[in-house]
């Protein structure tokens, strides 16, 4: 079981990299959407991939290819183990479809968000809706890995009410703060529909 690889990133291709290890070995490792602007800025330079290994092919008929998966960081490679649990989702897809940081889409899903899921590359209503069903309770330590715009709201009734802002047009950053400030000072409120109200209070008078 190939767990990491490190060396230094030779070449970033469409949908893999080409990390040189030393020693007269190199690996080819697939990396999803999101990563390869990242990578690509760091060739020549020495990286360190958290690496999947899987085998792809149809065994029935004898085709069968070892493969790795590389991501940044373990926390990336965690959320795809998970994203890739829900049923419909395989790793090519998850690969193509995650064009958006791994916080992102994680707090997406956390705030039952479809709207923003159904963006992505290869995801459909449904695919979203059942995305949303298996892991919006399992979220939280993915949507909190970075920014604080990115973390995922503490409870089912605020994370409700972030998605009801977006579906009306707010920018999810902006969705996050206000539900933040309002239960800043309240709590213990616990209501989506008193959540919004105070939101929308705060927004008109400028606050």
């Amino acid at each position: 079981m190939i767990s990491r690889v490190t060396g230094i990133l030779a070449e970033v291709g469409e949908g893999s990299a080409l990390v040189d290890s030393g020693a007269g070995l190199w690996y080819e490792v697939l990396v999803p959407a999101f990563d390869i602007e990242r990578l690509g800025k760091s060739t020549s330079q020495h990286v360190t991939l958290y690496t999947i290994h899987y085998v792809e092919g149809d065994p029935s008929h004898g085709v069968q290819t070892p493969r790795l998966i590389g991501f940044l960081t373990d926390n990336d490679r965690t959320f795809f183990k998970v994203f890739t649990s829900v049923k419909g989702i395989g790793v090519r897809k998850a690969l193509r479809a995650l064009v958006l940081p791994i916080s992102e889409v994680a707090a997406a899903i956390a705030a039952k968000d479809a709207r923003l899921l159904v963006t992505l590359p290869e995801i459909g209503k449904r695919t979203a809706d059942q995305i949303i069903l298996e892991l919006a309770d399992k979220m939280a330590p993915f949507a909190a890995a970075t920014c604080p715009q990115c973390r995922a709201p503490q409870s089912s009734s605020a994370a409700e009410a972030v998605s009801v802002l977006v579906q009306l047009g707010e920018k999810r950053a902006d969705a996050l703060a206000l539900v933040e400030r309002v239960l800043a000072v309240a709590p213990e409120m616990d209501c989506p529909e008193a959540i919004l109200k105070h939101a929308y209070r705060l927004k008109s008078a400028g606050k």
